[in-house]
């Protein structure tokens, strides 16, 4: 396999790990209100995704893969809401560990990485177009 496949498969890896990254950055964010309805319940908590290298046999490249989505273990809010049927006997209620800023920060992170990925498929497209006009 030549080195222009490689790369774009490589780059294929990566856009496919920052799209599910970009999925659970949205859910975080589509939950960051999310309370839970009892005093005993827990709100949403955050995810984050873990990568992992792992070698593509048929290629002989190391590709990047999505290791974990796993649950952010960084403690619950806390907001005052003695109204609120979740409230505790202090009249505070959970909240979820999601800070929509972090997230905002994280999806340009995320986005940034898509695009450069985008970038490499691009660069090796118009490479192995030149190469092929060079052989006509």
């Amino acid at each position: 396999m030549d080195e222009l496949t490689k790369s774009t498969n490589i780059a294929i890896s990566g856009m496919k790990v920052q799209s599910q990254r970009l999925r659970v950055i949205s859910e975080n964010i589509a939950n960051s209100d999310s309370l839970a309805q009892t005093p005993e319940g827990l709100p949403y908590r955050r995810k984050v995704v873990t990568f992992k290298n792992e070698l593509d046999r048929a290629t002989g490249t190391n590709t990047v893969k999505v290791d974990k989505v796993r649950a952010d273990s960084s403690e619950f809010q806390r907001r005052y809401d003695p109204k609120h049927p979740a409230a505790d006997k202090d009249g505070y209620v959970l909240a979820p560990n999601v800070n929509p800023l972090i997230e905002m920060m994280d999806m340009r992170e995320a986005q940034r990485s898509y695009e450069a990925n985008m970038n490499v498929i691009n660069a090796s497209r118009s490479l192995l177009s030149r190469t092929v006009d060079m052989l006509r």
